[in-house]
C-alpha cells in the first residue's frame, strides 16, 4: 500500500516595495499603497468646490451651455448634473495600474434668475394675452369667475393680470397656457372667443417666426337678477314659457325663471349667441317696494308642453307699493317667485316696468297685457347689519387696477349677498373664516340668510409655523 502525499498549498509570492522595502503582493507599479498615495495625487487639477446655479422662482438648475432643467433633491438627474461639473477623469492609469482615490467635492448652490423668470419679473414681456370682456354695468359674473380661477389655480401661469373697466387681461409667456385658460372659461361661463396673432419678427434663413397672440373672450351680457325678454321662438322652444323672465344665476349656463309660472330653463352659450336677448333694466334702476298683501298660489294650471317647475321657489300673488310713494294710494299687483320669502310689511327690490322706457325689439312686439307692471327680484335686508355680522371673507386675484369707480364696492357687496342667499353658487366658491369677527347664529333677527361655519375653510398659511416665523416646507 502506497501513501499519497498531500499537495502543498501554494501561496502567492511577495516582492519588496521599491520605495520602502515592505513586502507586498506584486502589482504593475511595484509600490505599496502608502508610498503610492504619498507620491501620486490623482485629484490634482480637480476642483474641490463647485458652484451650481439655481433659480428660486421656477425651481430649476442650470445645465451648461444654456439649459435649465427641473431636478429633485437626491435624484439621478441632479447627480448627473453635478458629475458633469467635474472636468477631469475619475480614475488614472500609472504603469498599467489603475489608481483610484476618494476625496470630497463641495457643491455650493448659488441663486441665479433664469432668463424666463427674468422676463417675467420685468413685467413687460408676454407672448399671449387673454382678454375677457362682458358688456354689462355689473361685475357679478366677473366676481364669480375670479373665485373659480382662485379655486382651481388657473392664475398660476400668468405673468400679470390687469383689470380694466369692462374686463380682465391675462398675460402669458406661452400660447399653451393661454389656450388652457380659454378652455377653462368655456367650461365655467357661457362665452365665445376669437383668436388673432401679430407677427413681431422673422428669420428668413432659418424659417422661424415670432408671433404675439390674442384671445378675445366675450361673456354673455347677462348677470344675476337681470330681467330679460326672450324672443317668441326661443320662449316656445323652452317649454312655452313667458317671454319676460328673471335670471336667477349665471354659471356654465344662463338659468332663467318665469315669475308667473315658476318655470325654469337653462340657456347655454351657443343657444344665446344664435338667439340673443338683452337685459331690460340695469341694477341702478332697482326700486324698493313694500309688501302690502301676499297670498300663495296653490293650484297652478299648466299649459301643454310646459317645462320644468322650480321646487325651491313658491309662486305668490302680491300687492306692493313703492316706498317713495307712501303718501299716495297707488299700488301694483304682480306675481312673483318669492312667495316663500315675502310677508306683509317686508321690503323687496324690483323693477317698475309700467313707468320705465323699455327699448327692446321683443318687448315692443308683445301685447301690453303680457308685460307685468312690476317684476320683483329679491327681498331687501339691512345691508349695514349684514356687513357687520359677516364672519367670512374671500380671496382676490393679485391684479393691477385702473379706472376704478366708487360703484365697485357696492357691486362687490351685492355679490357677497348673492353668495349668502344662493347655495348653488356658494358650493363652487372657497369661503374662508374671518377670525376677526365673532361667531354668531346662522340667521339674524331679520331672517337674512348667512353662511354656516360648516361651509367655511380656515385661512391657513403653510409658509408660517405656530410661532409666526418661517416654517419648513410641507408637501400634501
Amino acid at each position: 500500500m502506497e501513501y499519497m502525499a498531500e499537495a502543498a498549498e501554494r501561496s502567492p509570492g511577495h516582492i519588496l516595495c521599491c520605495e520602502c522595502g515592505v513586502p507586498i503582493s506584486p502589482n504593475p507599479a511595484n509600490i505599496c499603497v502608502a508610498c503610492l498615495r504619498s507620491k501620486v495625487d490623482i485629484s490634482q487639477g480637480i476642483p474641490k468646490q463647485v458652484s451650481v446655479s439655481f433659480c428660486k422662482q421656477c425651481q430649476r438648475y442650470f445645465q451648461p451651455p444654456g439649459t435649465w432643467i427641473q431636478c429633485a433633491l437626491e435624484s439621478r438627474e441632479l447627480l448627473a448634473l453635478c458629475l458633469k461639473k467635474i472636468k477631469a477623469p475619475l480614475s488614472k492609469v500609472m504603469n498599467g495600474a489603475i489608481l483610484q482615490q476618494v476625496f470630497v467635492v463641495d457643491y455650493v448652490v448659488q441663486p441665479q434668475m433664469c432668463g424666463d423668470c427674468h422676463r417675467v419679473e420685468a413685467k413687460d414681456f408676454w407672448k399671449t394675452v387673454v382678454q375677457v370682456r362682458q358688456k354689462t354695468l355689473h361685475k357679478k359674473t366677473f366676481y364669480y369667475l375670479e373665485q373659480l380661477i382662485l379655486k382651481y389655480g388657473m392664475h398660476q401661469n400668468t405673468l400679470r393680470i390687469k383689470e380694466i373697466h369692462d374686463g380682465l387681461d391675462f398675460y402669458y409667456s406661452s400660447k399653451q397656457h393661454a389656450q388652457k385658460m380659454v378652455e377653462f372659461l368655456q367650461c365655467t361661463v357661457p362665452c365665445r372667443y376669437k383668436a388673432s396673432q401679430r407677427l413681431i419678427s422673422q428669420d428668413i434663413h432659418s424659417n422661424t417666426y415670432n408671433y404675439k397672440s390674442t384671445f378675445s373672450v366675450e361673456i354673455v351680457p347677462i348677470c344675476k337678477d337681470n330681467v330679460v325678454c326672450l324672443s317668441p321662438k326661443l320662449a316656445q322652444s323652452l317649454g312655452n314659457m313667458n317671454q319676460i323672465c328673471v335670471c336667477i344665476r349665471v354659471t356654465s349656463a344662463i338659468h332663467l325663471i318665469d315669475p308667473n309660472t315658476l318655470q325654469v330653463a337653462d340657456i347655454d352659450g351657443s343657444t344665446f349667441w344664435s338667439q340673443p336677448f338683452n337685459s331690460l333694466c340695469h341694477p341702478k334702476q332697482l326700486e324698493e317696494f313694500i309688501v302690502m298683501d301676499c297670498s300663495i298660489v296653490r293650484d297652478l294650471k299648466r299649459s301643454a308642453g310646459a317645462g320644468m317647475i322650480s321646487k325651491k321657489h313658491t309662486l305668490g300673488e302680491v300687492w306692493v307699493q313703492k316706498t317713495s310713494e307712501m303718501n299716495t294710494d297707488k299700488q301694483y299687483f304682480c306675481r312673483t317667485h318669492l312667495g316663500h320669502l315675502l310677508n306683509p310689511g317686508d321690503l323687496v327690490l324690483g323693477f317698475d316696468l309700467a313707468n320705465c322706457n323699455l327699448n327692446d325689439e321683443h318687448v315692443n312686439k308683445m301685447n301690453s297685457d303680457r308685460v307685468p307692471d312690476v317684476v320683483l327680484i329679491k327681498k331687501s335686508y339691512d345691508r349695514t347689519k349684514r356687513q357687520r355680522r359677516r364672519n367670512w371673507k374671500l380671496k382676490e386675484l393679485p391684479r393691477e387696477r385702473e379706472n376704478m369707480d366708487t360703484d365697485d364696492e357696492r357691486q362687490y357687496q351685492d355679490f357677497l349677498e348673492d353668495l349668502e342667499e344662493d347655495e348653488a353658487i356658494r358650493k363652487n366658491v372657497n369661503v374662508y373664516r374671518d377670525s376677526t369677527i365673532p361667531v354668531e347664529s346662522d340667521t339674524d333677527d331679520e331672517g337674512a340668510p348667512r353662511i354656516s361655519l360648516a361651509e367655511m375653510l380656515e385661512d391657513l398659511h403653510i409658509s408660517q409655523d405656530a410661532t409666526g416665523e418661517e416654517g419648513d416646507s410641507m408637501m400634501t
